[in-house]
């Protein structure tokens, strides 16, 4: 897979060294995936859309994993940004990672990521903290190569 990380965070926005989430992210993908770039933005819905809309016009990606801004706060405002750009979500990726973490926490019902696609590029937002983004990639990372080829039309099973 084709992929680049968005760090979403006012805090890691003003000193890089802060983002702990995005490098993780990096590490789980692994050399297997090639990572074609990353970003670090605050908090703020027209950056975040800007910036996914600036990284979907570079036609050999696949993927847009989002770290950040998916909780409740004020200033978390990931998925309402991922939903201005996506022309459709998938509901189940989200769904999944939220079930399959109740086992490890209650807070997870606090988490509003959202997963969709545009321009068949598919968008996962991920929580901020580095256990949740391990959890959750743990989770979702076996169905993405197999989402991928659906949306782009290999449909044959």
């Amino acid at each position: 897979m084709k992929y680049i990380v968005i760090t979403v965070s006012d805090t890691s926005s003003f000193d890089a060294k802060k983002d702990l989430s995005g490098p993780e992210i990096i590490k789980f993908m692994g050399k297997e995936n090639i990572l074609l770039g990353k970003e670090i933005i605050s908090d703020d819905v027209d950056k975040i859309i800007f910036t996914l809309n600036k990284w979907l016009e570079v036609e050999e990606l696949d993927l847009i994993l989002t770290t950040g801004g998916t909780g409740i706060g004020p200033r978390d405002v990931t998925p309402e940004a991922t939903k201005e750009v996506i022309d459709y979500e998938i509901p189940g990726i989200s769904e999944l990672m939220r079930v399959k973490n109740y086992l490890n926490t209650d807070y997870v019902s606090l988490s509003r990521a959202v997963a969709g696609v545009k321009s068949e590029k598919l968008i996962i937002n991920l929580p901020g903290s580095i256990k949740a983004v391990q959890e959750n990639l743990k989770i979702i990372y076996p169905l993405l190569n197999h989402a991928i080829e659906l949306i782009n039309g290999n449909t044959k099973h």
